[in-house]
């Protein structure tokens, strides 16, 4: 059996502009963020560092080494199924209770639903070993349409109530594949 090729994935930005009539919308302060021509979209602050990984995307109150919070997210494509019995509460809790950091507190589950996705989420409050200081760690799983998100926020207990709103503006905004055809004006189908 031959040895599979390495990749080495190198992300392109590409700057289009938009159409007058286009359909993206956003809150104040925030810009759209879509993956995988919409398999994954959330709205984020407009003046946070991005930072692309291989198998997900990062965005970061300011430039590292001054970071205070990172909003991490990735995206898994579906076979095809039947996926509306998946146990989303049951793995999240599973997730939760495996945590191996210093957690010092457990939050409740919260479930909701949009369009045709199931979202699950919760918190841990650990206390970070490096810092000695006390921090969230908020995690979203996400199911629907053929897609599967894991979305994770850690900040400082310092920083939540600044941040808890980037977090809720983040679910609130949250959608899974709704195909982009043309990011030029950012309408949406459903394939």
């Amino acid at each position: 059996m031959s040895k599979r090729k390495k990749h080495n994935l190198q992300w392109l930005k590409e700057t289009q502009g938009l159409k007058e009539d286009h359909n993206w919308k956003s809150k104040p302060g925030t810009q759209i963020f879509v993956a995988g021509r919409g398999a994954l979209r959330f709205d984020v602050p407009d003046d946070w560092h991005f930072e692309p990984d291989t198998k997900s995307f990062r965005f970061l109150d300011k430039k590292p080494p001054n970071d205070d919070c990172r909003l991490e997210a990735s995206f898994n494509l579906l076979p095809p199924g039947n996926w509306a019995d998946f146990p989303l509460v049951r793995l999240l809790k599973q997730t939760v209770q495996d945590d191996e950091r210093n957690v010092v507190e457990r939050g409740k589950i919260i479930q909701f639903k949009r369009q045709t996705a199931r979202v699950v989420w919760s918190e841990i409050k650990f206390i970070d070993p490096q810092e000695n200081r006390e921090a969230y760690s908020r995690i979203c799983i996400g199911l629907g349409s053929g897609v599967q998100c894991l979305i994770t926020f850690d900040y400082w207990v310092d920083d939540a109530q600044r941040l808890i709103p980037v977090w809720d503006t983040v679910m609130e905004s949250l959608v899974l594949g709704l195909y982009i055809r043309d990011p030029r004006t950012g309408l949406a189908f459903p394939d």
